[in-house]
């Protein structure tokens, strides 16, 4: 379709902000093009969900064989070699298969790093190319602490590629990267010491489950030091000091700064051409939209109000291919985003808060329900934490839904139907589960 550029829409980045939406774009004949400066597919599939889930299935299975260790004789143990080793040969076809798929399907894969020029133009290398639109999607990058020796500490990709675990690492922060990886560690056999900004770890989830996790992961051995406070890392012979609170030290042997994500945004030509951004990314309006007219922002770098997560992107990238495609002329109407912590156990939540949900007791009700003498817990898995909260608006439709157990993640995804399509008792009534499973277990429980 494009005449008087070069392509109707250009990506930069290859991420799912892009590819979701990019390949059913170009299979209805527009011509695209993806500039991409690293691996094809962006964080999920090469440093984030893919290779965290190959590294955490195992120590699902660890942890449910403890549980069960009155039945299951003998004694689990991981081979962490042999984890990195199956991730990587689980993740590393994902880039060319990717990129195999794109170029299928008639998407031009430019490799280089892309900056923008003007509104209708993006440099790589000394190459000028031209587009109609243009997308931004170069996603989140580890944030480093702006602390003396913040050069010896490592970052969450070189966590999942570590070939040998340490025997001593010391973790910075408590949001996701820091509680996941905090229980990978522990599980395979790493002394974890967590160094935390404040009082609580995974600020984003429903506390008092927070508060049950961190007593569990206390309870295998982690420890937490509260308020921390780091202010920076050195090394003596063979060690590594994490300086801390009032001239405290701590020494180690591997230091991982999972202190958040930040947005790439910086050497893109943002302020050249007046795309608006700040330290929360690239700000969009209602059709994603940047301040600059044909140039759009998609995934985790977008400041979009949503989580910054894979549903996110993927959602975000599939909405752009319809507005460009002309399906729709409607602003972006977001579903339930799903978010979850793969710790042991698990928290996952989706919808309205409880915290929301206490807060306005004349708009919602809330259901809580104690899971471990519910079938499926008590039977297939045998959960000794397990607890959930359904969340109701006036109408008794579920608006809401929170759950701290080891199959935490499966109970939301099945909830998902019921409250984004608003299915009430008579429709929910036409389907039939499996049983056991968890989620007849889940729905018997609303």
């Amino acid at each position: 379709m494009a005449d008087k550029y070069n392509y109707d829409v250009l990506y930069i980045g290859a991420g799912h902000g892009t590819f979701d939406g990019a390949m059913p774009l170009a299979q209805k004949g527009f011509k695209v093009g993806v500039i991409e400066a690293d691996k094809v597919g962006g964080t999920c599939p090469n440093w984030g969900c893919n290779a965290k889930i190959a590294l955490d299935t195992p120590i699902k299975i660890y942890e449910q064989q403890k549980q069960m260790s009155n039945i299951l004789e003998g004694n689990l143990k991981i081979n962490w070699r042999n984890n990195v080793e199956n991730k990587r040969k689980t993740i590393n076809s994902l880039p060319s298969a990717i990129e195999s798929g794109m170029k299928s399907m008639g998407i031009d894969v430019i490799k280089g790093w892309g900056k923008l020029v003007d509104k209708n133009t993006v440099s790589v290398d000394d190459r000028k190319i031209t587009s109609k639109n243009i997308v931004i999607a170069t996603g989140l990058r580890p944030n480093k602490l702006d602390i003396p020796g913040t050069d010896l500490s490592h970052d969450s990709k070189e966590f999942m590629d570590l070939d040998e675990m340490p025997n001593n690492i010391a973790i910075i922060g408590s949001g996701y990267i820091a509680m996941e990886f905090a229980t990978i560690a522990n599980a395979v056999g790493a002394n974890v010491t967590v160094f935390m900004h404040s009082d609580r770890i995974l600020r984003q989830f429903y506390q008092p489950y927070t508060e049950i996790l961190m007593k569990s992961l206390e309870n295998k051995g982690i420890k937490f030091i509260k308020s921390a406070n780091v202010a920076s890392f050195s090394k003596e012979n063979d060690k590594f000091v994490v300086e801390y609170g009032d001239n405290e030290k701590f020494e180690t042997d591997w230091i991982l700064d999972a202190a958040g994500r930040i947005p790439n945004v910086e050497n893109i030509g943002l302020e050249d051409v007046g795309v608006d951004f700040d330290k929360k990314g690239i700000k969009v309006d209602n059709y994603l939209r940047t301040s600059v007219d044909n140039i759009y922002a998609s995934g985790d770098v977008a400041d979009a109000g949503q989580p910054k997560l894979t549903p996110t992107a993927v959602f975000q990238s599939t909405y752009l291919m319809k507005l460009f495609a002309k399906l729709t002329d409607k602003p972006i109407d977001y579903p339930s985003i799903p978010s979850v912590a793969f710790t042991m156990p698990r928290i996952g939540q989706v919808g309205v808060s409880v915290d929301e949900a206490k807060s306005n007791p004349d708009k919602y009700d809330i259901k809580e329900n104690n899971l471990t003498d519910s079938d499926w817990y008590r039977i297939m898995t045998n959960d000794k934490i397990a607890q959930n909260n359904y969340i109701y608006n006036k109408e008794h439709q579920l608006v809401g839904f929170t759950e701290i157990s080891n199959e935490a993640d499966n109970a939301v995804d099945s909830l998902l139907p019921i409250i984004d399509l608003k299915l009430n008792k008579d429709q929910m009534g036409q389907i039939v589960q499996l049983f056991p499973s968890i989620t007849s277990d889940t729905w018997g429980n609303m």
